[in-house]
């Protein structure tokens, strides 16, 4: 089965998402993302040095990978917007990821600043996936609005504390027709099947793998996963029944 994500009329065999933050070294950074076979990458543009002095994080991003830039900082749509434009001058690509939060305890992205910015950045061309508290009617919003995809979170981001959002996750992956992600709070690779089990069409992971004990394994681990909810998803379950049934006859014996 040809089995592939398009977004933004780019072809994605990996479901894997992965982000560049938090990582003791970039190098190690780097060798994670290679080794679990994502495809696309997102990275804070606050931390890329756009003047060249240094050593910069996109050096150690691998170069088949597609960049997703997020707007990490932006507290309402007037700076996400600001912060994609400088994005794309600086030669980071279209892609953008929208994240607007104001709240600075739980780190709540602002739903209704997310709709403004998205609207925005889709006519200008952006591919646009925008970062929400999941929300069936916000998720209808961005949709119309022209995300090309919409990433609600799993749990609170960096959290570790897994899929707590999967009922409201299911009624957006039932309703949308554009691509649901799950991103943020996802700690387990178990927790990433669960979502691609539920329909979601990918998982962003990054907090997970980059403070595991072996983050290079953990992001082997965690794309493994991913492909198996999506196989599992793909074949279909089994009927559940509410009562023990045999899979083999109950009566007749073996003749000796």
């Amino acid at each position: 089965m040809n089995d592939v994500l398009k977004i933004g009329g780019l072809e994605l065999k990996s479901r894997f998402f992965t982000g560049t933050g938090k990582f003791a070294d970039p190098r190690l950074m780097e060798a994670a993302i290679k080794a679990s076979g994502a495809q696309v990458v997102t990275v804070a543009l606050r931390r890329v040095d756009l003047l060249g002095k240094g050593e910069s994080i996109l050096d150690f991003i691998p170069k088949e990978c597609v960049l997703m830039p997020n707007t990490s900082g932006a507290r309402n749509a007037e700076e996400a917007v600001r912060i994609a434009r400088l994005s794309k001058v600086a030669g980071c690509g279209n892609w953008i990821k929208i994240e607007i939060i104001p709240d600075q305890k739980y780190l709540m992205p602002d739903n209704e600043e997310t709709v403004k910015a998205t609207r925005i950045l889709a006519e200008e061309g952006f591919v646009v996936l925008p970062y929400m508290n999941p929300d069936l009617v916000m998720a209808r919003k961005m949709q119309e609005a022209g995300a090309a995809a919409v990433m609600p979170l799993g749990a609170p981001i960096g959290s570790n504390r897994g899929f707590q959002t999967k009922e409201l996750v299911r009624l957006m992956v039932e309703e949308i027709t554009v691509p649901v992600i799950v991103d943020a709070g996802i700690g387990r690779p178990s927790e990433a099947a669960e979502c691609m089990e539920l329909g979601a069409s990918a998982v962003l992971v990054n907090t997970a793998v980059a403070t595991a004990g072996d983050p290079v394994t953990m992001a082997v681990a965690f794309g493994k996963a991913i492909e198996a909810g999506r196989s599992a998803w793909l074949a279909g379950f089994g009927r559940t029944l509410s009562e023990a049934e045999s899979s083999s006859p109950l009566t007749g014996f073996l003749v000796g």
